[in-house]
């Protein structure tokens, strides 16, 4: 007798001999069970960074999943590609590339708990080197996460140092030149002590970070966040909290802090906003303001009545704006700001006297602002800016607000360096195909006239002069790259020293002292 199969019994059977159902690995548990030891179950970073999109911008796709199968280099980081299969790597990825489901409260005890003061570190009395403590470089090195403590007569490496992991901002010292903080993406800020060759400490300041600035008496150090939306100020000397505040608008939104700057003339803070057409200013001594945000009736003494004021240390000033303004300029008696709009299409002047645009400005082609120097050309004071779009520096009379000239580059660039000492303006082409050259322009005349061709096919890239101008630091950006040493005023190569990917160098000199043709 022959006996009919139903259907479902061959797709049973089917099915059993196929072997088990594998269902879509799950990147989330993945991540919980091999990844979470250092990046934390909540994502936002433990001994290992912060793995949630605000700081993995530079890494995406194919780049993300490159580092989980191979690690990193000179970290803590495994490799997973003997452990995981191309689809569980890709799982994970996918996991860590979702934002959070909610933006976790990051205040004052939740930063305070990640205060690290080492316990073996020494303040010394004098600097335990024999160079000049004012003439030190230091060189961050993104290829391994380490600066180098860089003796600038010598040009001898005196430390290197590890940093938090991916560095971003440049780093700012101290009104005296012995420390400087260091921040990270993922809201780590460093001190380091450049008198011991020691770092002093660490706290983690926000979740996901843009630049620091440092107060005009050195007292403060204030942290631009993205996430939360919060600007941080911690007290220099031992990295506590003194303030974590959200900053919301004036219409009740709140808005990322996009950077963060000194401005020492006029002893504040200055704040851009992403999200919002205002720029905030915090003062940081104690007889600031009043500062009013809404109707003032009278300012007389003792009737003033208006309906919100904020006076003394850390009081806020609103300056409203047409639009959010970005990436900022400032004249160097700080009277003045040059920002560029959410396009990249045009600068804005604002004026920090009367807190209101003053002038517009023809910067087509997104000009980075943020890298933008000033200098004297023949008796007048003028500034110019790369562009990120377009090769070409702009030059505007910083008087009159004039253009006082365009000049086209082999390509869009990124930095601009000059020193009071040198007649001379290096401006790289970062971008495109002649990313490995390096213009030097005439002050006075405005026109480049040398090109320097320092590594055939890699990216050249960022300026820094010694304390008296006699030599300029160039980078070779790759992470078997160099930090080469010029003759500032032959413009001949001196040495090359080899460094791991080397982004920005800062002279302490430099920078205490705002020397003229650095950006600020």
């Amino acid at each position: 007798m022959i006996r009919h199969i139903a259907f479902s019994e061959i797709a049973a059977i089917a099915i059993a001999l196929a072997g088990p159902v594998r269902a879509d690995p799950d990147g989330q548990m993945i991540y919980n069970d091999l990844c979470a030891s250092c990046h934390a179950e909540s994502r936002l970073g433990g001994t290992g960074p912060a793995l949630i999109p605000e700081s993995l911008r530079r890494l995406r796709g194919d780049q993300l999943e490159a580092v989980i199968a191979n690690g990193r280099v000179a970290t803590q980081m495994p490799a997973f590609s003997a452990t995981l299969s191309e689809t569980e790597i890709a799982a994970v990825a996918a996991y860590v590339s979702q934002p959070l489901d909610v933006t976790p409260d990051w205040r004052k005890a939740e930063i305070d708990a990640t205060r690290d003061l080492r316990d073996d570190y020494v303040a010394a009395a004098a600097p335990v080197f024999t160079g000049d403590p004012m003439n030190v470089t230091l060189v961050v090195e993104t290829g391994d996460h380490h600066i180098s403590v860089l003796d600038g007569d010598t040009f001898e490496v005196l430390d290197r140092f590890a940093t938090p992991y991916a560095v971003h901002g440049g780093p700012k010292f101290s009104p005296d030149g012995r420390f400087v903080f260091v921040m990270s993406r993922d809201g780590w800020v460093q001190k380091y002590d450049i008198w011991s060759l020691q770092e002093v400490g660490r706290v983690r300041a926000g979740l996901n970070s843009r630049n620091i600035a440092i107060s005009h008496d050195g007292k403060w150090l204030a942290v631009a966040n993205y996430l939360p939306h919060t600007f941080t100020i911690l007290s220099t000397a031992d990295l506590s909290v003194v303030q974590a505040r959200t900053v919301t608008a004036v219409d009740g939104n709140e808005s990322r802090v996009s950077a963060v700057y000194q401005a020492p003339q006029r002893e504040s803070f200055i704040l851009a906003l992403k999200d919002a057409p205002e720029i905030w200013e915090i003062a940081t001594t104690e007889d600031a303001g009043p500062f009013y945000d809404g109707f003032v009736h009278s300012y007389e003494k003792g009737m003033e009545e208006s309906l919100a004021a904020e006076e003394g240390l850390f009081a806020r000033r609103r300056i409203k704006v047409t639009e959010p303004l970005d990436d900022f300029f400032f004249t160097p008696d700080y009277r003045n700001l040059i920002g560029t709009n959410r396009g990249g299409d045009k600068g804005v002047v604002v004026n920090l006297i009367v807190g209101r645009e003053i002038a517009e400005l023809p910067l087509p082609g997104m000009p980075h602002l943020g890298s933008g120097i000033s200098w004297e050309s023949k008796g007048r004071k003028v500034m110019a800016t790369p562009h990120l779009r377009e090769g070409r520096l702009s030059v505007i009379d910083t008087k009159d607000w004039s253009l006082v000239k365009t000049i086209e580059t082999m390509g869009p660039g990124f930095f601009l360096r000059s020193h009071e000492n040198t007649r001379f303006v290096w401006a790289d082409v970062f971008f495109g195909p002649h990313r490995d050259k390096m213009h030097i322009i005439d002050k006075d005349s405005l026109d480049i006239v040398r090109t320097l061709d320092p590594a055939p096919d890699k990216t050249v890239a960022h300026i820094e002069f010694t304390r008296d101008g006699s030599h300029a630091l160039v980078s070779i950006w790759e992470d078997d790259g160099a930090v080469i040493v010029y003759d500032a005023k032959t413009l001949e190569e001196v040495t090359r020293l080899p460094m791991r990917k080397p982004s920005g160098k800062y002279n302490v000199w430099n920078k205490i002292t705002f020397s003229d043709g650095t950006s600020h």
